[in-house]
């Protein structure tokens, strides 16, 4: 078994063990407040929210430039030292386990994974195992001393596609900041409900969580982040079969939900969505694609594509993952021929 960082706690030390962080603000930073780049700097330590980051700020546990940070809105200029100081995280044992893992790109830094559907990516409370954070620590175990899997971001449970991790701490951070600063390129393949009459467009609307239920996000007219979605319609259905589309899809921020909800909100509700999603197969015409969509168990939704700067060889990377088996056979359905993918130009 490998021990990992649990959650932190909730602010007050008490007679915890501190550990400081200290890290340099780059040019990503520059301009932004002092709490966004914490939890910039900060994605690896797990339970860094916001409303900690903001406590530790008032409790006098962040320094800049060696002076006691006085608001978390404060604005970091490249250069800028920042110490932070956090509870040492309880130790929490992850078991490694035998799971078969699709690799899609690797090599002595990083490597990137085909994601499966219905895998969960990291042990939670109704997941204590048998996740993809136990598969990476099992294949970790060939890596070597001072290496072990880091997530530099997540997909969701039924959400399929690429996933990049990091096998040290220097190179997630790199591949962090890349992503803050708007150095990768992530592209999504959303089989939707609606014709989608606009070949190509965006989509811009702020979210926010559900106040009636923690676990959604909606959005909003005013409040909650600022977010935008670039969508390319590739094809739709037509004759009998009309009522679907595929559509491409680029995360131009990264927010919870937010490809689904974007798409459910401008009237394109991905297929098979529990959750932001509408029984629209009722108004299939084709029994066969209206059987199809109903079955579907999941949300029609792949990570098929990242383009980042690799941190370490200083090169870019293209990674795909091909469309799986059951969104091509549900394309299929609707008369739609899948996309080609793109070989791996790494």
């Amino acid at each position: 078994m490998l021990r990992s960082p649990g959650g932190i706690d909730d602010g007050s030390a008490g007679g915890a063990t501190l550990v400081t962080r200290t890290f340099r603000a780059d040019r990503g930073d520059a301009g932004s407040r002092l709490d966004h780049v914490l939890r910039r700097h900060l994605a690896d330590l797990h339970g860094a929210s916001r409303a900690r980051l903001q406590r530790w700020i008032d409790q006098g546990r962040v320094r800049v430039n060696g002076h006691p940070a006085s608001k978390p809105a404060a604005r970091v200029a490249p250069g800028d030292e920042v110490a932070v100081a956090f509870p040492e995280p309880p130790a929490r044992t992850l078991r490694a386990q035998s799971i078969p893992v699709r690799v899609l790109y690797e090599d002595e830094h990083l490597l990137a994974v085909d994601k499966p559907a219905g895998l969960v990516v990291h042990p939670s409370f109704g997941h204590r195992d048998g996740t993809l954070m136990n598969a990476l620590l099992w294949r970790a175990a060939a890596w070597g001393r001072d290496r072990r899997p880091s997530l530099v971001h997540r997909l969701d449970k039924h959400t399929s596609g690429v996933l990049l991790v990091a096998k040290s701490r220097t190179v997630h951070a790199g591949l962090v900041r890349a992503m803050a600063a708007g150095g990768a390129a992530k592209d999504y393949l959303a089989v939707v409900y609606g014709r989608v009459p606009t070949a190509h467009g965006r989509i811009a609307l702020r979210l926010a969580r559900d106040p009636l239920d923690r676990r959604r996000v909606i959005a909003v007219a005013t409040g909650g982040r600022e977010s935008l979605t670039l969508y390319e319609r590739v094809a739709r259905s037509r004759g009998e079969r009309a009522g679907v589309a595929l559509l491409r899809c680029r995360l131009m921020s990264g927010r919870l939900h937010q490809i689904r909800v974007h798409l459910a909100a401008t009237g394109w509700p991905i297929v098979g969505d529990p959750v932001y999603g509408e029984p629209r197969w009722k108004a299939l015409a084709s029994a066969d694609l209206a059987a199809a969509a109903r079955e579907f168990p999941r949300q029609a939704l792949h990570a098929w594509r990242l383009q980042i700067e690799h941190p370490a060889l200083g090169r870019t990377l293209e990674i795909v993952a091909p469309l799986p088996d059951d969104m091509v056979g549900l394309l299929r359905r609707a008369g739609i021929d899948p996309p080609g993918t793109v070989a791996d130009s790494s």
